[in-house]
């Protein structure tokens, strides 16, 4: 299990092939994510994304914690960059090891819709002279959301 938060680049390719390389179990699922060129008022041209190392570390521990126990997994893997980053490149990579693919799938989906609401990642977006704080969206509450009522049954 791990957590890493660096300020370097990250290769989703090189960073799925060795948890391939060490978790070949019957289900592996990845995210890799990625530095968007736009957002909904247009162009963007860069992204400062800012945290707090230690806490997030802390939050993403639990919350890969939390998949491991939720879906069974056998290995698990987040990691997250932070830092000056220009659009498309690689900001998360997310990996999930379980004995069945839904639980892998699941997982890898639990993980990055609990992330994007409770890590704590400050991001603002720069567009030409502008820049604006990325606050979270409603899709991303609604989607983090359904998380709590699978666990209340609804």
């Amino acid at each position: 299990m791990l957590v890493h938060i660096t300020d370097q680049a990250i290769d989703p390719g090189d960073l799925a092939t060795r948890f391939y390389n060490l978790h070949p179990d019957a289900a592996v699922a990845t995210f890799s994510g990625f530095v968007r060129d736009f957002n909904d008022d247009g162009q963007v041209d860069s992204l400062s994304l800012e945290c707090y190392v230690e806490m997030a570390t802390r939050v993403l521990t639990e919350l890969g914690d939390s998949a491991a126990n939720r879906f069974g997994l056998r290995a698990w893997q987040i990691v997250h960059r932070y830092g000056e980053l220009q659009t498309a490149d690689p900001i998360v990579f997310v990996a999930t090891s379980a004995d069945h693919r839904g639980e892998a799938f699941a997982a890898c989906e639990f993980v990055m819709d609990t992330l994007k609401t409770d890590a704590p990642f400050w991001k603002r977006e720069h567009s030409g002279e502008t820049g604006q704080w990325v606050t979270v969206k409603d899709i991303d509450k609604d989607r983090r959301a359904r998380w709590s009522a699978e666990d209340l049954g609804e």
